[in-house]
């Protein structure tokens, strides 16, 4: 069903006014009210939410003809809706009384409506569209904090992101000479009477703006050092809601082209193996905090991979992505927030935690046995089905291979978790000013995290295509 009635946008709408309505407010706003913008844009979100929920309810349509409605958008939609307001929040201690603090704010909202945009487009001028609503105000969030680091950070994703965007944009148009439509639901058609060369070198010339979006191999290359250039807010976005919209979108652009014409699932496997091979090798090694997670984001996205490969082929696998995307997105946010709230920089600076700080010692590990796939976290139940659609698909190499990457990263979490019940040096502690918002933030996100794996066998069929 077609409908052009703009009321279905409502949480699009939402994320839009919010993120204007705190650019408004806040050069009218003296710097110590500030906090009035983040409410503001909290009510947005809230706004967002309900309507998301009252629109899951409904029938799949699409509209505009270039948007679809369906339960891949309302499930990216509560995500990264629930990842904004949790980033808001806690982040609060860090960027209260900040000049920019209401630009803050606004670029986050215009980040996570680029998101959600990536993953409901149907057409790919508007996925571009999107993918640059993802891009552009990230870049300048990553230099929000004005200092030579997140300069040179937002220097580095500015560039990486340029030659991604162009990549994807010379694929867009490979697609539409080879295709002769940029609709999806037009695209196989198309793709079945035109040249396959054409076509196929489209199709990885968008995957590859995409996958630079979502930080997976072979464009992952800004992701530690953006990540680690950054404050721990601002890399929790990075490191979540572009990734969510991203990886919605490959899932909806590849199961629109028939394998028959691009043979894509193996290309997927392949990069999917990659990206938790490589992340988890890199991840060994690091002793920053930041760079450490950092990897870890590359590998869990060689995990989503594995689910979008087989995504023709196992009927399981779209609740497997929905679901996994939802478990990462509470986990990484409450990880990133331990990191604001005792802003150390390395595994040795947070010795001594779990007796200093016991709530949030245990929210971090939490988060890292989380991000292994320790039960009853949802990143295991998340892993459980993202290996039986695997298994169910085809490919059970890329299962077996899963599961070992999942075995060997535990010896770099748990790198990072023996060290805070352990007795810290005297005065280890002393010029690390915490935060309490990013503390209940960290405790929350990690609470919501157990919760959503304990409730999987209700949460699960609600993510099944209706």
């Amino acid at each position: 069903m077609m409908t052009e009635d703009p009321t279905t946008l409502v949480p699009e709408l939402a994320l839009l006014g919010g993120a204007v309505l705190a650019v408004l407010v806040g050069a009218w706003t003296p710097r110590r009210r500030q906090g009035r913008v983040r409410v503001l844009a909290l009510l947005a979100v809230g706004v967002g939410v309900v309507a998301t929920v009252v629109a899951a309810t409904r029938p799949p349509s699409t509209t505009f003809d270039t948007y679809v409605l369906d339960t891949t958008t309302h499930a990216v939609r509560a995500i990264v809706l629930v990842a904004v307001a949790l980033i808001l929040w806690w982040s609060r201690d860090a960027v209260a009384a900040h000049p920019r603090e209401s630009e803050f704010t606004a670029l986050v909202l215009l980040g996570g409506l680029g998101a959600v945009l990536m993953a409901g487009a149907c057409d790919l001028l508007l996925l571009f569209a999107a993918f640059l609503l993802a891009s552009v105000p990230l870049y300048a969030l990553t230099g929000w904090a004005k200092s030579g680091a997140t300069t040179e950070a937002a220097l580095k994703y500015y560039l990486s992101g340029a030659f991604a965007g162009v990549t994807m944009l010379a694929g867009t148009t490979l697609l539409y000479g080879a295709g002769g439509t940029t609709g999806y639901e037009a695209l196989p058609g198309g793709l079945a009477t035109g040249a396959a060369g054409p076509a196929a070198v489209g199709l990885v010339a968008v995957l590859a703006g995409l996958a630079f979006k979502a930080g997976a191999v072979p464009a992952h290359f800004w992701v530690p050092d953006v990540t680690d250039g950054t404050p721990p807010a601002v890399a929790a976005v990075l490191t979540t809601i572009p990734k969510v919209g991203a990886l919605a979108a490959m899932w909806r652009l590849l199961l629109a082209v028939p394998d028959q014409i691009v043979p894509w699932p193996l290309l997927v496997a392949v990069l999917a193996a990659l990206s938790m091979t490589l992340g988890n090798l890199a991840a060994f090694a690091q002793t920053s905090v930041l760079r450490l997670l950092a990897y870890s984001t590359v590998s869990q996205v060689g995990y989503v991979l594995m689910i979008i490969a087989v995504g023709a082929r196992a009927p399981q696998a779209l609740p497997a992505l929905l679901f996994y995307l939802a478990a990462y997105t509470l986990t990484n946010v409450a990880a990133f927030a331990v990191v604001a709230a005792h802003p150390a920089r390395t595994i040795e600076e947070f010795r001594g935690l779990g007796r200093r700080r016991p709530l949030l010692a245990s929210a971090l590990v939490v988060s890292l046995l989380g991000l292994v796939g320790t039960p009853p976290t949802a990143v295991f139940v998340g892993k459980l089905t993202a290996f039986a659609a695997a298994f169910d698909g085809g490919m059970a190499w890329l299962a077996v291979l899963a599961a070992i990457n999942t075995v060997a990263s535990l010896f770099y979490y748990l790198r990072w978790i023996a060290p805070l019940f352990r007795d810290e040096p005297s005065g280890s502690a002393d010029g690390i000013r915490e935060s309490r918002t990013a503390r209940h933030g960290a405790v929350t996100a990690a609470l919501l995290s157990l919760v959503l794996g304990i409730a999987a066998g209700l949460v699960l069929p609600v993510f099944v295509a209706s």
